[in-house]
């Protein structure tokens, strides 16, 4: 449904609520009067790119997280998951240095003692003073509520129009697509698009043929595993020699978890196709026998079936998605926004609003070696370096195809434990 649809339906107590929004209030009393004022303001570019220069940062992710989806309707407690932003609270001790430094302890003169002067003594303030003073800031719940109730005053969220849905939220049509088409303007305006570069890597299918010669090597040789069930490091040296990318094994003293099942001891491109094959059901492992393939494992090892690049990105997105909640929306932008050849600086700087940090991987990180690396080993960006040294990428055909052909749901994540997320100090 579109805006226009969705205003008819609404009650006049929320229509006079976006039109006081946008300062657009009829003197009439006519409903349709109302709706038409309303559609002439709502609708326009510079009201909408008004109100994006305007949100928090924590509203603008919320907003990516809505603007690609296909799905109609969403619940109340689908739309607080997607606007929670634990994140934005400080903590206890962040809450205590503000404090110091706002109300900062004054030193006594020398031969004075530490009692207040009456003459300086300040009045007594009002209970009202006292209760604004001591009232909290709004917890996460809260501020989920007041950007759902922000959108609702925008006219870019309204409650469903049937008797079974009225509990529901839909977001208008044609109002999403005009808010990617602002919000693709300002991105495009911070980034730098450069010529083609001497060399790049475009690794293109080099993943799907590299899950097939892990499943030849598991096949050929025995691969015992320690009693955490993760491969000794002779083995995972001799499997990373059969790949056609060159990856080193993790070093020891760094925090590695969340993006995968042994992602502690596993290279980045590795840990993703070892996990590929695992939960596609084509490797077992063995607490005696260690790591065996499957008949499946079997079958994709001699050339009967061949892995489908289309469901490793799905599975990459699946499994980055916990700690990545943006994730889906993030590389819908990528897609869209390096059609042409654009450095990678300006293309993180104009997209890490959108990313918050997770735990020790900074939103800059994140970024850059979760996303845009992944990426380029998926096939889906090419990455090269220009005659002055600055890094740039490209979305290739393959990648365009599998970005707009495989949307994924916010919600849609492989089951809780298929990431490593226990803090463990390699």
């Amino acid at each position: 449904m579109n805006l226009a649809d969705m205003l008819c339906y609404a009650d006049i107590s929320e229509l006079k609520k976006i039109a006081d929004t946008y300062d657009c209030a009829s003197t009439s009393h006519s409903k349709n009067e109302l709706i038409q004022t309303i559609l002439a303001t709502v609708q326009r570019r510079d009201v909408i790119e008004s109100r994006i220069r305007e949100i928090s940062g924590n509203d603008l992710r919320f907003l990516n997280s809505l603007v690609f989806e296909n799905r109609t309707v969403y619940s109340l407690e689908e739309l607080k998951a997607r606007a929670l932003d634990k994140s934005a609270q400080p903590t206890q001790s962040a809450q205590t240095i503000q404090s110091i430094q706002s109300n900062p302890v004054q030193p006594t003169k020398p031969g004075t003692s530490g009692a207040p002067n009456p003459a300086t003594r300040r009045k007594p303030r009002s209970r009202k003073a006292k209760d604004e003073e001591q009232k909290p800031p709004p917890g996460p719940e809260e501020n989920a509520r007041l950007s759902i109730s922000r959108f609702k005053s925008f006219g870019w969220l309204f409650n469903g129009v049937s008797q079974t849905t009225r509990s529901l939220f839909q977001v208008p049509e044609d109002i999403k697509t005009r808010l990617c088409d602002v919000l693709e303007k300002r991105y495009k305006e911070n980034l730098i698009y450069t010529d083609e570069p001497l060399a790049y890597r475009d690794e293109r299918s080099l993943l799907a043929e590299d899950a097939v010669h892990f499943l030849r090597f598991v096949r050929n040789n025995t691969v015992p595993l320690t009693t955490e069930g993760v491969m000794y490091k002779r083995q995972i040296s001799q499997a990373l020699e059969q790949l056609a990318v060159v990856e080193s094994l993790p070093t020891r003293g760094g925090w590695r978890f969340g993006y995968g099942r042994h992602f502690r001891d596993y290279p980045d491109r590795f840990s993703l196709l070892y996990d590929f094959v695992y939960y596609e059901g084509l490797i077992a492992e063995q607490t005696e026998g260690g790591l065996t393939l499957t008949q499946a494992g079997f079958d994709v090892a001699a050339g009967l079936v061949k892995p489908d690049p289309a469901s490793l990105y799905r599975f990459w997105m699946r499994l980055y998605k916990s700690p990545i909640p943006n994730l889906a929306a993030l590389v819908q932008w990528i897609g869209r926004l390096s059609s042409q050849w654009v450095t990678v600086d300006s293309l993180r700087e104009t997209l890490q609003p959108l990313i918050r940090s997770y735990y020790y991987d900074t939103a800059a990180d994140i970024f850059e070696q979760r996303i845009l690396r992944m990426l380029m080993h998926l096939g889906v960006l090419r990455w090269g370096e220009t005659e002055l040294g600055l890094q740039v990428v490209k979305a290739t055909t393959q990648g365009r195809a599998l970005v707009s052909g495989h949307p994924l749901a916010f919600e849609d994540e492989l089951p809780h434990g298929a990431g490593e997320n226990k803090l463990r100090n390699r």
